[in-house]
């Protein structure tokens, strides 16, 4: 306490005091008669000089008890507080033992506890470091294993996120096109392999952690796919759980197969072009020998001719079965084991497999569901079409292939259609039941017991009417999975309309009249540092895809992380997952957004909760002079129009409702695809209450209550 602070106090208990006195003196002197107070008033006149000692005798020993307790108590606590404060930023700094014996005590016990309190810190310490090390030494030694694997290896949370990832997997999912994408740490897998492959994947292992009390049991999902750069690859999927025994994510490794099928295709010629070889050459032997029989007086000279034919035509048939065995040992393949595989995968699978020069396969892919899946052998159902198709294309001069496929109730009809002269049954009974070679360490089989394997059956029909063969397949239908139970975040996304949506500059009474149906989209969203654009927050992550013709092309995607100018907060990072390390090097708004622009160039624009994205995107115009004008849907207010009395419309309620599955939430790009697959839900609902342009959509949209806040 400063002096003038202590004359402050003292002054101030000298006046209390003196107050007090007073009062009484007053009040005693008020209940004497008036000779008493006048005797009263006399006596203290007298002693003036003993009440003026007394009153400073009072001012020193209020001096003396203020300067003690100060000294003894009120500074050394003072200090003491200064001091406990201090073993926050330095454990080792002690308490000073002063003052009174209680407060001497209290320090005693403070330095024993701060002690204890730096024991347990550098052990703690220490400890951590012991785990900093083992855990860089465990990710060194798992860095140097993946990078050594020959497999394309990935780690991903449960919203599609890329975790980790090998030298093999930028290698073989690289995609390069106009907007540069690739894989990376932070970005969303389904830029490269399709959602619903990686949705089923799941559901096939949370099907089987269902199915099994085992606590040791790890399910594993197989299935065969097709990349955005048309590459075929077999992957493998095995499920992270999370503490609680929950599915938190997935390992992924994916096998190149291109050149598998490629090479069968390869051996396949090969084994044919021996075959037609080995004919001619015995056809020519045999006619030398057959013309050496029946002319056995021929001269010397026409004998030894026709023993350099023979010669020559065994060396040359020699020669090509050496060559064919050479091919056979460069395609060696191994069995395949059943998989889950889309319906639209297998055909293509078919078609690179069978398709030559020679042979074309006309598939409408467009017409296949895409929910359609199948539970077979893919090697060996492609090799033994294979060999199928090539009987037909010797024996039957066919050189093109209608291939379709459709669902029934439990089965799946695989047509392979082709004009001509019909197959006869004993000639199609011989194909079914020739034995031949799956692969080089395969045994040999009949498409017969390939068909059977698959659980399937095989029936052939004439046309006589089109003159067309049908071979059809029916193949068994991929057991269906309940919809995964996958804990979703919370959305911070606050649900505003802040601006006006329905007077884009882009607008045309052209395209006010188009159906829905038949119009082109780009289904974007974004993720942001913040929740107020106007207040500086900005775009880190920015995904989008296509619609054509009421068909999602996931393969063509744009998936961009963008280094922004402000570091994110901890609130932000919690939805979306992005943290500051993941940014770092990735490229900013000004060269995003305009790869963005030509990506979304000529179509619509569809987000749900629009108005969020877009402001985004206007307030970059200034900065960017990239201007979006084109019409913008919102699904938010589209679910307003079509479900009017429900009270959710987050695009979790809605996905909920329309059966769509929640996977990649808070991802950019995982929204996009969630959004696009609702939007494709949504067009249909809207045509049952009389919408089928764009004009009567934004219209409706326009009349909901959403659309008419403004904030």
């Amino acid at each position: 306490m400063t002096t003038a602070r202590f004359s402050l106090v003292l002054a101030l208990l000298y006046t209390v005091l003196l107050g007090i006195f007073g009062l009484l003196f007053l009040v005693l002197s008020a209940s004497l008669p008036p000779a008493q107070q006048e005797l009263l008033a006399q006596l203290l006149s007298s002693r003036l000089q003993l009440l003026f000692a007394l009153a400073l005798l009072l001012l020193l020993g209020l001096g003396a008890a203020l300067n003690a307790l100060q000294s003894r108590y009120l500074q050394p606590l003072a200090r003491l507080s200064e001091d406990v404060a201090l073993l926050s930023a330095n454990p080792e700094h002690r308490a000073t033992v002063q003052g009174a014996a209680v407060v001497r005590v209290l320090t005693d016990k403070i330095n024993a506890l701060a002690t204890n309190f730096q024991m347990l810190q550098s052990d703690v310490q220490t400890r951590i470091a012991q785990a900093n090390r083992a855990l860089a030494a465990e990710k060194n030694r798992l860095a140097a294993l993946m990078s050594e694997l020959a497999q394309c290896v990935l780690v991903c949370n449960i919203e599609g996120r890329i975790l980790l990832y090998n030298t093999r997997a930028t290698e073989l999912l690289e995609v390069h096109d106009a907007t540069g994408t690739t894989i990376g740490l932070g970005r969303s897998l389904f830029g490269v392999i399709d959602r619903d492959l990686i949705v089923h994947a799941l559901e096939q292992i949370q099907h089987q952690r269902q199915q099994t009390d085992d606590p040791a049991a790890r399910p594993v999902s197989d299935f065969v796919a097709t990349l955005a750069n048309g590459q075929l690859v077999r992957a493998h999927m095995a499920a992270v759980l999370d503490g609680s025994n929950a599915l938190d994510g997935f390992v992924l490794t994916l096998e190149d197969i291109t050149r598998n099928v490629a090479a069968e295709s390869q051996r396949d010629a090969l084994l044919q072009l021996l075959t037609q070889d080995t004919r001619a050459a015995l056809a020519n032997i045999r006619a030398a020998l057959e013309t050496m029989q029946h002319f056995p007086d021929m001269s010397s000279q026409k004998r030894s001719q026709f023993t350099a034919i023979i010669d020559d035509e065994s060396q040359r048939l020699a020669h090509r079965i050496n060559q064919a065995e050479q091919g056979r040992s460069t395609s060696q393949s191994e069995g395949w084991r059943f998989e889950q595989m889309r319906g639209i995968d297998l055909i293509a699978l078919l078609q690179r497999r069978i398709e030559t020069p020679a042979l074309r396969i006309d598939s409408n892919i467009e017409s296949i569901d895409s929910a359609l899946w199948l539970e077979v052998d893919s090697y060996a159902l492609t090799q033994s079409l294979a060999y199928l198709t090539q009987r037909l294309a010797a024996h039957c001069d066919v050189d093109t292939l209608h291939m379709d496929l459709q669902r029934t109730e439990r089965l799946a009809y695989l047509d392979i259609v082709w004009r001509g002269a019909p197959v006869t049954v004993e000639t199609l009974q011989s194909w079914e039941n020739t034995p031949f070679q799956l692969g080089a360490t395969i045994p040999s089989t009949t498409l017969t017991a390939v068909i059977t394997g698959q659980g399937g059956d095989a029936v052939y029909q004439f046309d006589q009417i089109q003159q067309t063969s049908r071979y059809r397949l029916l193949l068994p239908l991929a057991t269906e999975r309940a919809a995964l139970d996958i804990r979703i975040k919370k959305s911070a996304r606050p649900e505003f309309y802040d601006f006006d949506l329905f007077q884009q500059s882009g607008q045309t009474a052209a395209l006010d009249q188009q159906l829905l149906s038949q119009l082109s989209y780009t289904v974007f969203d974004t993720e942001t540092t913040g929740l107020q654009p106007a207040a500086g927050d900005e775009i880190i992550s920015l995904g989008a895809l296509h619609i054509v013709n009421g068909r999602l092309l996931s393969h063509e995607n744009f998936d961009q992380l963008v280094q922004p100018k402000r570091k994110l907060s901890a609130e932000s990072t919690a939805i979306h997952g992005i943290n500051d390390a993941m940014l770092i090097g990735q490229p900013a708004i000004e060269k995003v957004l305009p790869q963005f622009h030509r990506f979304a160039q000529d179509t619509i624009l569809v987000a749900h909760n629009a108005a969020f994205d877009m402001r985004f995107l206007q307030m970059l115009e200034a900065r960017t002079g990239i201007c979006f004008t084109q019409p913008v849907l919102d699904t938010l207010l589209l679910s307003q129009v079509i479900h009017p009395n429900q009270a959710q419309h987050s695009l979790e309620a809605i996905a909920t409702r329309l059966g769509v599955d929640l996977v990649g939430r808070h991802t950019a790009l995982g929204d996009a695809i969630v959004t696009a697959e609702v939007l494709l839900r949504m067009v249909p609902l809207l045509a049952e209450k009389g919408i089928f342009t764009l004009k009567q959509a934004r219209d409706a949209a326009q009349q909901t209550p959403y659309a008419r806040i403004h904030y």
